[in-house]
């Protein structure tokens, strides 16, 4: 007598459990990539940061929704693409002030509210984690050491 069959179920891969799956995997990442850039071009509130980047947006739109999917937890692609690469790296040519930096984390944080991935509390911490990366990339005044 022969074992059964597997059941698609059971034969079936598992989804990682990663914030990428979770979220809605790569249509909601790219639906958040293009939001934040829409958001970027249109909206008076992200001008300083705008002014720093080209005037042509198409290779970034194409690029963050995958760094952000591989980073989250998803495909690998952009940093298979760009090994070596990170993002303190890439944006160290850049000088990044604070104020840059928080129009780039509320642009972010606005975009990932806008598409509204469920579970709402992940989609929420994504948009922290990113906006404190993103602040620690502005450039600081340099500290007085207290003098004694």
């Amino acid at each position: 007598m022969s074992a059964p069959a597997p059941t698609a179920e059971a034969s079936a891969p598992e989804t990682p459990r990663t914030p990428f799956y979770m979220l809605g995997g790569m249509p909601v990442f790219e639906a958040i990539a293009q939001r934040f850039y829409d958001l970027m071009d249109e909206d008076p509130a992200y001008a300083e940061l705008r002014a720093m980047h080209a005037a042509d947006l198409s290779p970034m739109r194409e690029s963050l929704p995958q760094f952000l999917a591989g980073w989250a937890g998803g495909p690998r692609d952009w940093f298979e693409a760009h090994p070596d690469r990170c993002m303190m790296s890439i944006h160290k040519p850049f000088r990044i002030t604070a104020s840059a930096a928080d129009q780039w984390a509320g642009a972010m944080q606005r975009a990932i509210a806008d598409v509204a991935p469920e579970p709402k509390r992940i989609a929420d911490a994504m948009g922290e984690i990113l906006a404190d990366l993103c602040a620690a990339m502005a450039v600081r005044p340099p500290q007085n050491p207290v003098t004694s």
